[in-house]
């Protein structure tokens, strides 16, 4: 263990450190010519996505012999163009045989399971609504077009974008040149079934008609959205107002809300590209502010004018000659369409300079995602002039460097929790010292122990992300521990205090019989094991974001650390380590507040008027929903969810019985709850201020962060001096450990009680010695999960064992309840009531008719209705 430890502070201290920018810029191969033509000068309007891992660029637009201000036409094509890896590896274009059934261009195109959609654009001659798939398929190699579902009107220089499985679509223009329309339409492209997709009308944003805007998804902090920005309005009588404004439209609710009116001209991104980058943001790689097409359009309406009077026989003719030189000197000095990627993020507001480009933006393109990186086909780069030229934008991750005071902190921290496991050790005599503390541990330290337990790195970094993304609503649900603390007080602690028993499902037994215990126990073992493993791995992605440690090793110095102390000092050595760290936590949490204050102009002030002019303090919503975080359902969720916590869940059962008496346990239950209010007023608050800081210093967030959880983390170790950075990093891991080895000896004194003893297995070895090796495997165990889920797609894995194994725990607390609360209920009845109760919660989580915090809720009151009903059933037959 000693020589695993050395090796992991080893890696610590080499690890390497990334550059301080964003996006890498490159080239992939130019786009090839069209057939007849000896040279590609670049197409407008095309096509553009990807399909079964290759690039397909379709159709297009361009001048092949002059300039339009030369007397050169338009030229519209059907051809398919496809980039992918050659045998050597590197990429290779190919021009199919297969065609597109138009000529087209300036229409949309997106991914969908069926192949490149593309819809809408205009030809040779008018503005179409057909659509058709682009289906390419590895196997063979082959091309296949098929039709789609057409637009419900011709469309062409329009906005829009997926999210979520439907394609919205905003604008645009009805024929060539013409005025521009204020439509919105939408198609669910998620169905299997292609008789399902039909386009429908959605309500309109407030704003002006316009076409060549730009259409974004995006998370907003809560909900995916889509956004809509610039353009520019051509009306019928031919007068044209550029527009700088911006929009978003949240699907869930069906509603537009305007993010800027235009005035201070934040978005010049008309016929731009764009794409998701990170969590929040959104970045424009190309797009122009009109103002030197508006100078160009009134050149040209100056010689129109000229022409018609010098025709009519009064004009003069060498006013009209300058006229023509003018625009012609005009267009050939185009500088290009700016040379900056601007981000935009959707949290704060704010629009900031993201990166340099190496040349000029490419305009009337599609940004489009492809594996890992980000790329922008061809385009225009001025008025008239396309480039064939593919631009590559890839993600640099910047970390910041540790600094050798950090490291030497955050080496302190470990060591000190590895001597006080040492020191706990001697104290260690039988189980009764291991799994409850000998009696020995006074209130205030449990009740600190229950608090840091609940208080994991988790809440650490969400809970300030949350209120960084949205408000205060969440503060009610914090709140309910004072309505559950009494129950808890009342009803559950005396229950196990007089059965002096060692872990929660020991009473399960007593009341109905081994079966029910040993389901409790093994699900609640099952699901440590689970909780271990994010506990570890979801503090170490943000470490690992911000710091550049590896992820591996984040998980195995907190999960062979916590093993260490846990394994050896038992709970006392738990609880005490649990009391150092919150006192770590919150003092790191305090000093990273002030701080933030300090960087903030006009400091606490300033950051209370920036939060309560964004609406950031709002904590009710009295709307009656169970599917919104209303006020009802942060009561009601809330309080189930901390019943089922502090009334079941062994790691919180256990400190009650490590007191003396019972009156310290409810001492215990108390200071938790009272600390619960102003540790939750300072993890709020602390978002807040962040929230004010980064709407004060936008290009100071990493946008390519791809979880908001980072951003605290970010903040510590890109903005705090040297050696506050190492205290806070430490008090990020003394959350998670806290909670970690609290898992690690709650799940090994169920195993050892419930099990292991209770079966007599192996009585010829020590109890102790069986209590440190379930401990060891237990903690084994969960730093391996976290192994797996750092290796696969943890969202899935996550969101799956949330979904299986949170059905089972959820029941839990109907059938403690049924236990305590009525005398009728019997084991049959018990079993019946947590089959329908898992049952229910199969299809609430399926049809989600209420939100994700009435989970509990629907857990507890079906298991305990059902149970008790099924119970009147099975008298005297249990």
């Amino acid at each position: 263990m000693k020589h695993f430890f050395s090796i992991l502070l080893f890696s610590v201290l080499t690890q390497v450190f990334g550059q301080d920018h964003y996006l890498n810029f490159s080239h992939l191969p130019a786009l090839p010519p069209n057939t007849g033509y000896a040279e590609q000068p670049g197409l407008a309007g095309a096509y553009i996505g990807t399909d079964d891992g290759v690039l397909i660029v379709a159709g297009g637009a361009n001048f092949p012999d002059k300039r339009p201000w030369d007397g050169g036409a338009k030229v519209y094509y059907n051809e398919v163009f496809l980039l992918k890896k050659g045998k050597a590896q590197d990429y290779v274009w190919e021009r199919t045989e297969t065609k597109i059934p138009l000529a087209a261009a300036y229409g949309g195109a997106v991914p969908t399971a069926k192949g490149l959609l593309c819809f809408g654009g205009a030809t040779k001659d008018p503005v179409v609504s057909e659509s058709w798939f682009i289906d390419y398929n590895p196997s063979s190699d082959k091309l296949e077009i098929r039709p789609g579902p057409p637009l419900p009107v011709a469309l062409s220089n329009f906005a829009f974008s997926k999210l979520d499985g439907q394609v919205f679509v905003a604008g645009g223009t009805s024929d060539v040149g013409g005025f521009s329309k204020k439509i919105f339409l939408s198609l669910d492209v998620s169905s299997p079934d292609m008789a399902n997709w039909k386009w429908k009308n959605l309500p309109t944003w407030e704003g002006a008609p316009r076409s060549f805007a730009v259409g974004a998804s995006q998370s907003d902090g809560a909900d995916n959205c889509f956004y809509l920005f610039s353009g520019r309005n051509v009306k019928e009588n031919g007068e044209v107002d550029l527009l700088y404004d911006a929009h978003v439209y949240l699907p869930k609710r069906q509603e537009w809300s305007r993010i800027s009116d235009g005035q201070d001209k934040a978005f010049p991104v008309m016929a731009g590209t764009a794409f998701p980058l990170g969590a929040n943001t959104i970045a424009f790689a190309s797009g122009a502010n009109g103002e030197l097409m508006q100078k160009q359009r009134e050149l040209e309406q100056k010689i129109v004018r000229l022409q018609s009077q010098f025709d009519q026989g009064h004009g003069n003719e060498r006013a009209l000659y300058q006229a023509k030189q003018k625009l012609l000197e005009h267009l050939r000095k185009h500088p290009g369409f700016g040379h900056e990627v601007l981000g935009f993020n959707t949290i704060t507001k704010k629009v900031f300079t993201l990166a340099a480009l190496q040349s000029t933006g490419q305009v009337t393109t599609t940004a489009v995602q492809w594996g890992d990186r980000f790329v922008v086909p061809t385009g225009e780069i001025r008025p008239g002039v396309r480039t064939p030229e593919v631009l590559e934008i890839s993600l640099k991750k910047d970390v910041k460097r540790f600094s050798e005071l950090d490291i030497v902190v955050i080496v302190i921290y470990f060591l000190i929790l590895s001597w006080m496991g040492y020191v706990f050790s001697k104290r260690q005599n039988d189980t009764d010292d291991y799994f409850k503390g000998g009696g020995r541990i006074p209130w205030w330290a449990a009740g600190l122990s229950i608090f840091g337990t609940a208080l994991s790195a988790i809440t650490f970094m969400a809970v300030p992300a949350k209120t960084f993304a949205t408000d205060w609503s969440y503060f009610v649900f914090n709140m309910t521990i004072f309505l559950v603390a009494p129950l808890i007080v009342l009803l559950f602690i005396p229950f196990f205090r007089k059965l002096n028993v060692a872990t929660a499902y020991a009473f399960l037994e007593n009341r109905f019989s081994l079966g029910i215990r040993l389901i409790g126990s093994v699900s609640f073992i099952v699901y440590q094991i689970g909780r271990m493993g994010v506990v570890l791995f979801l503090p170490s992605i943000a470490l690992n974001v911000v710091t550049g440690i590896d992820i591996f090793v984040c998980i195995a110095l907190m999960g062979s650390v916590s093993m260490l102390y846990t394994l050896l000092g038992g709970i006392e050595a738990v609880i005490w380590t649990d009391v150092m760290q919150v006192l770590v936590l919150l003092g790191g949490a305090v000093l990273s507040l002030v701080l933030i204050g300090a960087k903030v102009d006009g400091g606490f002030a300033a950051i209370v008027e920036t939060a309560s002019v964004n609406h950031k303090f709002n904590l009710v919503d009295f709307t009656f929903s169970l599917k919104q975080p209303t006020v009802w359902v942060m009561l009601i969720g809330g309080v189930f969810a901390n019943m089922c916590t502090y009334g079941t869940d062994q790691t919180m059962v256990q400190r009650y019985l490590t007191t003396k008496t019972e009156n310290e346990a409810n001492r215990s239950v108390w200071t938790n709850a009272f600390l619960v209010i102003p540790s939750t007023i300072l993890f709020f608050f602390i978002g807040t201020a962040l929230f004010a800081f980064y709407r004060s210093f936008p290009q100071e967030l990493n946008p390519t962060l791809q979880n908001n959880d980072a951003i605290f983390p970010w903040f510590i170790v890109s903005e705090l001096p040297q050696g506050v950075s190492g205290v806070l990093i430490a008090a990020i891991f003394a959350a998670a450990m806290s909670s970690l080895s609290s898992s690690m000896n709650s799940a090994a004194t169920a195993y050892s009680t419930d099990i292991h003893f209770r079966f007599g297995w192996t009585k010829n070895r020590k109890p102790l010695k069986v209590a440190r090796m379930a401990t060891f495997i237990f903690g084994l165990s969960g730093t391996l999960s976290a192994f797996i889920m750092a290796s696969m797609d943890i969202q899935s894995l996550w969101d799956v064992f949330q979904q299986v194994l949170g059905l089972l725990i959820g029941s839990l607390g109907g059938v403690f309840l049924l236990g305590m609360l009525t005398v009728r209920a019997n084991t049959k009845g018990v079993l019946v009531g947590i089959g329908i109760s898992i049952l229910v919660q199969v299809l609430v989580a399926f049809y989600q008719p209420v939100h994700l915090l009435l989970y509990s809720a629907t857990g507890v009151i079906s298991c305990f209705i059902t149970g008790f009903v099924a119970s009147l059933f099975f008298q005297g037959k249990s």
